[in-house]
Protein backbone atom coordinates (compact mmCIF):
# COMPACT_ATOMS: atom_id res chain seq x y z
CA UNK A 1 0.00 0.00 0.00
CA UNK A 2 1.26 3.40 -1.03
CA UNK A 3 0.57 5.58 2.39
CA UNK A 4 1.68 9.42 2.21
CA UNK A 5 0.83 10.89 5.50
CA UNK A 6 3.48 13.55 5.12
CA UNK A 7 1.98 15.38 2.43
CA UNK A 8 -0.96 16.80 4.26
CA UNK A 9 -0.06 20.18 5.26
CA UNK A 10 -1.90 21.00 8.93
CA UNK A 11 -1.86 24.90 8.80
CA UNK A 12 -3.19 25.02 5.07
CA UNK A 13 -6.20 23.00 6.34
CA UNK A 14 -6.90 25.10 9.23
CA UNK A 15 -6.69 28.30 7.01
CA UNK A 16 -8.83 27.09 4.41
CA UNK A 17 -11.35 25.79 7.00
CA UNK A 18 -11.09 29.39 8.64
CA UNK A 19 -12.07 30.52 5.43
CA UNK A 20 -14.89 28.45 4.50
CA UNK A 21 -16.89 29.11 8.10
CA UNK A 22 -16.71 32.92 7.28
CA UNK A 23 -18.47 32.65 4.06
CA UNK A 24 -22.17 32.56 5.15
CA UNK A 25 -24.16 29.89 2.96
CA UNK A 26 -26.91 29.47 5.32
CA UNK A 27 -30.00 27.42 3.72
CA UNK A 28 -32.61 29.20 4.34
CA UNK A 29 -32.68 31.44 2.53
CA UNK A 30 -29.86 29.34 0.16
CA UNK A 31 -26.73 31.35 -1.74
CA UNK A 32 -24.24 29.43 -1.61
CA UNK A 33 -22.64 31.61 -4.50
CA UNK A 34 -19.88 32.90 -2.29
CA UNK A 35 -18.48 29.77 -0.91
CA UNK A 36 -18.87 28.43 -4.78
CA UNK A 37 -16.89 31.28 -5.52
CA UNK A 38 -14.16 30.35 -3.08
CA UNK A 39 -14.12 26.26 -3.90
CA UNK A 40 -14.24 27.28 -7.91
CA UNK A 41 -10.79 29.23 -7.45
CA UNK A 42 -9.24 27.27 -5.46
CA UNK A 43 -9.77 23.89 -7.38
CA UNK A 44 -8.87 25.60 -10.72
CA UNK A 45 -5.43 26.56 -9.18
CA UNK A 46 -4.71 23.19 -8.34
CA UNK A 47 -5.39 22.85 -12.02
CA UNK A 48 -8.55 20.96 -11.90
CA UNK A 49 -11.10 21.26 -14.75
CA UNK A 50 -14.07 23.27 -13.19
CA UNK A 51 -17.64 23.86 -14.40
CA UNK A 52 -20.32 25.59 -12.15
CA UNK A 53 -24.45 24.77 -11.89
CA UNK A 54 -26.63 27.13 -10.43
CA UNK A 55 -30.60 25.41 -10.99
CA UNK A 56 -32.06 28.92 -9.24
CA UNK A 57 -30.47 32.08 -8.53
CA UNK A 58 -26.98 32.27 -6.64
CA UNK A 59 -27.35 27.78 -5.51
CA UNK A 60 -24.47 27.25 -6.99
CA UNK A 61 -23.12 23.56 -7.57
CA UNK A 62 -18.90 23.36 -8.41
CA UNK A 63 -18.00 20.26 -10.66
CA UNK A 64 -14.18 19.37 -10.63
CA UNK A 65 -11.81 16.82 -12.12
CA UNK A 66 -8.40 15.54 -11.88
CA UNK A 67 -7.84 13.49 -14.27
CA UNK A 68 -5.78 10.19 -14.28
CA UNK A 69 -3.91 7.89 -15.50
CA UNK A 70 -6.39 6.42 -16.76
CA UNK A 71 -10.07 7.31 -17.60
CA UNK A 72 -11.76 3.81 -17.48
CA UNK A 73 -13.32 4.50 -14.15
CA UNK A 74 -14.30 7.47 -11.69
CA UNK A 75 -14.65 7.80 -8.23
CA UNK A 76 -16.76 10.76 -6.48
CA UNK A 77 -15.73 12.75 -3.71
CA UNK A 78 -19.09 14.92 -3.07
CA UNK A 79 -19.53 16.90 0.28
CA UNK A 80 -22.00 20.17 0.48
CA UNK A 81 -21.14 23.87 0.98
CA UNK A 82 -24.70 24.57 3.03
CA UNK A 83 -25.81 24.88 6.29
CA UNK A 84 -28.20 25.08 8.65
CA UNK A 85 -29.31 28.91 9.88
CA UNK A 86 -27.58 29.69 12.95
CA UNK A 87 -29.98 30.45 15.24
CA UNK A 88 -29.88 32.67 18.21
CA UNK A 89 -28.82 30.74 20.79
CA UNK A 90 -24.33 30.70 19.67
CA UNK A 91 -22.34 32.73 22.59
CA UNK A 92 -20.08 33.14 19.81
CA UNK A 93 -19.78 34.13 16.42
CA UNK A 94 -20.87 31.51 13.98
CA UNK A 95 -18.93 33.51 11.63
CA UNK A 96 -15.89 33.61 13.31
CA UNK A 97 -13.98 30.30 13.33
CA UNK A 98 -12.65 30.83 16.55
CA UNK A 99 -9.78 28.35 17.24
CA UNK A 100 -9.82 27.20 20.92
CA UNK A 101 -7.41 24.31 21.89
CA UNK A 102 -8.04 21.52 19.12
CA UNK A 103 -11.94 22.41 18.43
CA UNK A 104 -12.89 25.72 15.78
CA UNK A 105 -16.08 26.81 16.48
CA UNK A 106 -18.54 27.83 13.46
CA UNK A 107 -21.79 27.30 11.66
CA UNK A 108 -20.53 24.37 9.13
CA UNK A 109 -17.43 23.28 11.44
CA UNK A 110 -18.75 19.45 11.37
CA UNK A 111 -21.66 19.86 9.27
CA UNK A 112 -19.99 20.14 6.35
CA UNK A 113 -17.27 22.96 5.84
CA UNK A 114 -15.00 20.67 8.12
CA UNK A 115 -15.48 17.89 5.89
CA UNK A 116 -15.49 20.34 2.55
CA UNK A 117 -12.19 21.38 3.93
CA UNK A 118 -10.22 18.00 4.13
CA UNK A 119 -11.52 16.91 1.03
CA UNK A 120 -9.53 20.25 -0.73
CA UNK A 121 -6.48 19.84 1.44
CA UNK A 122 -6.57 15.68 0.40
CA UNK A 123 -6.64 16.94 -3.43
CA UNK A 124 -4.11 19.50 -3.09
CA UNK A 125 -1.87 17.54 -1.53
CA UNK A 126 -2.27 15.02 -4.13
CA UNK A 127 -1.60 17.23 -6.79
CA UNK A 128 1.46 19.20 -5.10
CA UNK A 129 3.09 15.60 -4.67
CA UNK A 130 2.42 15.28 -8.45
CA UNK A 131 0.88 11.86 -7.92
CA UNK A 132 -0.93 10.77 -11.01
CA UNK A 133 -3.88 8.27 -9.55
CA UNK A 134 -5.26 5.42 -11.50
CA UNK A 135 -8.74 7.11 -12.81
CA UNK A 136 -10.33 10.30 -12.65
CA UNK A 137 -11.33 11.83 -9.50
CA UNK A 138 -14.69 13.87 -9.68
CA UNK A 139 -15.25 16.86 -6.72
CA UNK A 140 -18.95 17.89 -6.35
CA UNK A 141 -19.37 20.84 -3.56
CA UNK A 142 -23.27 20.89 -3.69
CA UNK A 143 -25.75 22.87 -2.49
CA UNK A 144 -29.51 22.59 -1.27
CA UNK A 145 -28.50 19.45 0.78
CA UNK A 146 -29.89 21.00 3.98
CA UNK A 147 -33.40 21.56 2.10
CA UNK A 148 -33.49 18.31 0.39
CA UNK A 149 -31.02 18.39 -2.37
CA UNK A 150 -33.83 19.67 -5.01
CA UNK A 151 -31.00 22.32 -6.35
CA UNK A 152 -27.78 20.44 -6.02
CA UNK A 153 -27.12 16.78 -5.94
CA UNK A 154 -30.52 15.64 -7.20
CA UNK A 155 -30.78 17.64 -10.70
CA UNK A 156 -26.75 16.89 -11.11
CA UNK A 157 -27.65 12.91 -11.11
CA UNK A 158 -30.60 13.43 -13.19
CA UNK A 159 -29.39 15.42 -15.78
CA UNK A 160 -26.44 12.83 -16.07
CA UNK A 161 -24.06 15.97 -15.21
CA UNK A 162 -22.30 13.71 -12.21
CA UNK A 163 -21.90 10.01 -13.98
CA UNK A 164 -18.97 8.49 -11.86
CA UNK A 165 -18.67 4.78 -10.97
CA UNK A 166 -18.54 4.90 -7.56
CA UNK A 167 -19.32 7.38 -5.11
CA UNK A 168 -17.78 8.95 -1.61
CA UNK A 169 -20.86 11.39 -0.08
CA UNK A 170 -18.48 13.53 2.57
CA UNK A 171 -21.17 14.21 5.33
CA UNK A 172 -20.50 11.83 8.34
CA UNK A 173 -18.82 12.60 12.05
CA UNK A 174 -15.92 10.65 13.88
CA UNK A 175 -14.28 8.47 10.87
CA UNK A 176 -17.59 6.22 10.47
CA UNK A 177 -18.54 5.01 7.08
CA UNK A 178 -22.44 4.70 6.49
CA UNK A 179 -23.28 1.40 4.29
CA UNK A 180 -26.93 1.37 4.68
CA UNK A 181 -29.60 3.52 5.79
CA UNK A 182 -32.97 3.66 6.51
CA UNK A 183 -35.43 5.21 4.21
CA UNK A 184 -38.05 8.09 5.14
CA UNK A 185 -41.68 8.90 3.93
CA UNK A 186 -43.29 12.19 4.70
CA UNK A 187 -47.38 12.61 4.86
CA UNK A 188 -49.80 14.72 5.09
CA UNK A 189 -53.03 12.93 6.45
CA UNK A 190 -56.18 15.22 6.27
CA UNK A 191 -59.32 13.74 8.24
CA UNK A 192 -62.59 15.42 7.50
CA UNK A 193 -65.45 15.67 10.07
CA UNK A 194 -69.08 17.22 10.75
CA UNK A 195 -69.37 20.75 11.86
CA UNK A 196 -71.46 21.24 15.57
CA UNK A 197 -72.08 23.75 17.88
CA UNK A 198 -69.84 22.98 21.13
CA UNK A 199 -72.57 22.48 23.43
CA UNK A 200 -73.93 19.64 21.50
CA UNK A 201 -71.21 17.63 20.13
CA UNK A 202 -73.35 14.78 19.22
CA UNK A 203 -74.66 16.50 16.41
CA UNK A 204 -71.05 16.71 14.75
CA UNK A 205 -68.10 14.30 13.85
CA UNK A 206 -65.05 15.67 15.51
CA UNK A 207 -61.98 15.34 13.04
CA UNK A 208 -59.16 15.63 15.78
CA UNK A 209 -61.31 12.73 17.71
CA UNK A 210 -60.79 10.64 15.47
CA UNK A 211 -56.92 11.97 14.74
CA UNK A 212 -56.10 10.95 18.15
CA UNK A 213 -57.65 7.75 17.50
CA UNK A 214 -55.48 6.85 14.57
CA UNK A 215 -52.31 8.20 16.33
CA UNK A 216 -52.93 6.25 19.04
CA UNK A 217 -53.78 2.92 17.10
CA UNK A 218 -50.90 3.20 15.01
CA UNK A 219 -48.49 3.95 18.30
CA UNK A 220 -49.78 0.55 19.69
CA UNK A 221 -48.95 -1.41 16.53
CA UNK A 222 -46.09 -3.66 16.20
CA UNK A 223 -44.17 -3.69 13.57
CA UNK A 224 -42.85 -6.74 11.47
CA UNK A 225 -39.54 -6.19 9.85
CA UNK A 226 -35.81 -8.02 9.47
CA UNK A 227 -33.15 -6.87 12.16
CA UNK A 228 -30.13 -4.62 10.42
CA UNK A 229 -27.31 -4.92 12.83
CA UNK A 230 -26.87 -1.17 11.60
CA UNK A 231 -30.01 0.15 11.97
CA UNK A 232 -32.50 0.71 14.97
CA UNK A 233 -36.57 -0.66 14.38
CA UNK A 234 -38.91 1.20 12.06
CA UNK A 235 -40.39 3.90 13.28
CA UNK A 236 -43.55 6.04 12.89
CA UNK A 237 -42.97 10.14 14.16
CA UNK A 238 -46.32 12.56 14.35
CA UNK A 239 -44.62 15.26 14.02
CA UNK A 240 -47.17 18.21 13.60
CA UNK A 241 -50.78 18.17 13.99
CA UNK A 242 -53.44 20.96 13.29
CA UNK A 243 -57.19 20.87 13.03
CA UNK A 244 -60.43 23.05 14.00
CA UNK A 245 -61.15 26.96 13.84
CA UNK A 246 -62.85 27.45 17.48
CA UNK A 247 -62.75 26.28 20.79
CA UNK A 248 -66.76 25.92 21.21
CA UNK A 249 -67.52 24.42 17.52
CA UNK A 250 -66.89 20.73 16.80
CA UNK A 251 -63.98 20.12 14.13
CA UNK A 252 -64.44 19.52 10.92
CA UNK A 253 -61.16 18.93 9.65
CA UNK A 254 -57.62 17.65 11.37
CA UNK A 255 -53.98 17.54 9.39
CA UNK A 256 -51.66 14.90 10.57
CA UNK A 257 -48.16 15.41 9.36
CA UNK A 258 -46.62 11.73 9.70
CA UNK A 259 -42.44 10.48 9.42
CA UNK A 260 -42.08 6.92 8.63
CA UNK A 261 -38.52 5.50 8.80
CA UNK A 262 -38.30 1.91 7.56
CA UNK A 263 -35.30 -0.75 7.08
CA UNK A 264 -33.60 -2.21 3.92
CA UNK A 265 -36.17 -4.95 2.44
CA UNK A 266 -39.00 -3.06 3.34
CA UNK A 267 -41.36 -1.18 0.65
CA UNK A 268 -43.27 2.26 1.67
CA UNK A 269 -46.31 0.63 0.14
CA UNK A 270 -46.09 -1.50 3.14
CA UNK A 271 -45.95 1.36 5.38
CA UNK A 272 -49.14 3.47 2.85
CA UNK A 273 -51.07 0.04 3.13
CA UNK A 274 -50.96 -0.45 6.75
CA UNK A 275 -51.54 3.75 7.39
CA UNK A 276 -55.13 3.09 5.00
CA UNK A 277 -56.17 0.59 7.42
CA UNK A 278 -55.73 2.04 10.48
CA UNK A 279 -57.79 5.00 9.41
CA UNK A 280 -60.19 3.26 7.91
CA UNK A 281 -61.38 2.03 11.16
CA UNK A 282 -62.37 5.22 12.19
CA UNK A 283 -63.52 6.74 9.10
CA UNK A 284 -63.69 7.19 5.54
CA UNK A 285 -63.57 10.49 4.91
CA UNK A 286 -59.70 11.22 4.40
CA UNK A 287 -57.23 11.63 2.36
CA UNK A 288 -53.06 10.74 2.52
CA UNK A 289 -50.76 13.27 0.25
CA UNK A 290 -47.18 12.08 0.32
CA UNK A 291 -44.85 14.89 0.75
CA UNK A 292 -41.16 12.79 0.20
CA UNK A 293 -40.14 9.28 -0.38
CA UNK A 294 -36.49 8.58 0.05
CA UNK A 295 -36.06 4.55 -0.36
CA UNK A 296 -33.51 2.61 1.84
CA UNK A 297 -30.50 1.88 0.91
CA UNK A 298 -27.66 -0.45 1.76
CA UNK A 299 -24.23 -1.64 -0.09
CA UNK A 300 -22.14 -4.86 0.72
CA UNK A 301 -19.46 -4.32 3.57
CA UNK A 302 -17.51 -6.16 1.77
CA UNK A 303 -17.22 -3.30 -1.38
CA UNK A 304 -14.19 -2.29 -1.94
CA UNK A 305 -15.31 1.16 -1.00
CA UNK A 306 -15.47 -0.10 2.33
CA UNK A 307 -12.34 -1.87 2.17
CA UNK A 308 -10.53 0.78 1.09
CA UNK A 309 -11.77 3.38 3.03
CA UNK A 310 -11.01 0.83 6.60
CA UNK A 311 -7.85 0.47 5.39
CA UNK A 312 -6.86 3.73 4.89
CA UNK A 313 -8.43 4.72 8.53
CA UNK A 314 -6.45 1.41 10.07
CA UNK A 315 -3.14 2.62 8.40
CA UNK A 316 -3.81 6.15 10.56
CA UNK A 317 -4.32 3.84 13.98
CA UNK A 318 -8.04 4.38 13.77
CA UNK A 319 -10.49 2.74 14.28
CA UNK A 320 -13.19 2.61 11.30
CA UNK A 321 -16.59 3.15 12.72
CA UNK A 322 -18.61 0.69 9.64
CA UNK A 323 -22.27 1.96 11.03
CA UNK A 324 -25.89 2.58 9.29
CA UNK A 325 -27.67 5.78 9.07
CA UNK A 326 -31.25 6.70 11.17
CA UNK A 327 -31.69 9.86 8.96
CA UNK A 328 -31.64 10.39 4.96
CA UNK A 329 -28.50 11.24 3.68
CA UNK A 330 -27.64 12.06 -0.23
CA UNK A 331 -26.60 8.65 -0.61
CA UNK A 332 -29.85 6.98 -1.54
CA UNK A 333 -30.06 9.39 -4.35
CA UNK A 334 -27.01 7.04 -5.91
CA UNK A 335 -29.00 4.19 -5.89
CA UNK A 336 -31.50 5.49 -8.41
CA UNK A 337 -28.62 5.46 -10.88
CA UNK A 338 -27.20 2.18 -9.77
CA UNK A 339 -23.93 4.09 -8.43
CA UNK A 340 -22.55 2.06 -5.12
CA UNK A 341 -21.44 4.82 -2.71
CA UNK A 342 -20.76 4.95 0.88
CA UNK A 343 -20.62 8.02 3.20
CA UNK A 344 -17.97 9.02 5.53
CA UNK A 345 -16.58 12.06 7.17
CA UNK A 346 -14.61 13.69 9.91
CA UNK A 347 -17.06 16.18 11.98
CA UNK A 348 -17.77 15.55 15.80
CA UNK A 349 -20.65 13.12 16.58
CA UNK A 350 -23.69 15.22 18.13
CA UNK A 351 -22.20 18.62 17.11
CA UNK A 352 -24.68 19.40 13.72
CA UNK A 353 -27.20 21.69 13.85
CA UNK A 354 -26.26 22.67 16.98
CA UNK A 355 -25.28 26.40 18.65
CA UNK A 356 -21.47 26.67 18.88
CA UNK A 357 -21.19 23.53 16.77
CA UNK A 358 -17.35 22.79 16.21
CA UNK A 359 -15.18 20.05 15.11
CA UNK A 360 -11.45 18.72 16.04
CA UNK A 361 -8.72 20.02 13.95
CA UNK A 362 -6.62 17.18 14.50
CA UNK A 363 -9.57 15.06 13.31
CA UNK A 364 -9.70 17.18 10.05
CA UNK A 365 -6.22 17.07 9.28
CA UNK A 366 -6.18 12.53 10.09
CA UNK A 367 -9.16 12.94 7.70
CA UNK A 368 -7.28 14.81 4.69
CA UNK A 369 -4.63 12.14 5.29
CA UNK A 370 -7.21 9.44 5.07
CA UNK A 371 -8.41 10.76 1.86
CA UNK A 372 -4.90 10.94 0.43
CA UNK A 373 -4.39 6.83 1.25
CA UNK A 374 -8.02 5.93 -0.31
CA UNK A 375 -7.98 7.54 -3.02
CA UNK A 376 -4.25 6.66 -4.09
CA UNK A 377 -4.93 3.27 -2.95
CA UNK A 378 -8.25 2.78 -4.71
CA UNK A 379 -9.00 -0.38 -6.79
CA UNK A 380 -12.07 -0.61 -8.03
CA UNK A 381 -12.46 -4.86 -7.99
Amino acid sequence: MKFAQSMVNKKRLIQTIQKLISLDSQNPPGNEEKIAGFVNVYLKALGLKTKTYAFSDKRVNVLATLSGRKHEKSLLLTPHLDTVPAGKNWKMNPFDAKIVGDKIYGLGATDCKGNLASSLEAINSIVEEGIKLDYDLVFAATADEESGSSLGLIPLLERNLLKPDVAVVLDADDFEIVVTQKGLMHLKVYIKGRKAHGAYPWLGINAIDIAARVIVDLKKQRINYKKNKYLRQPTINVGTISGGDKVNVVSDWCELGLDFRFLPGVSEKEFLDRLRRTISKYTSNFRIEIEGIQAPYSINPDHPLVKGLSCAMKNLRIIPRISGSEGATVITFFRLKNIPAVATGFGTESCAHVADEYAYLNNLYKGAQVLVSFLNNYKFN
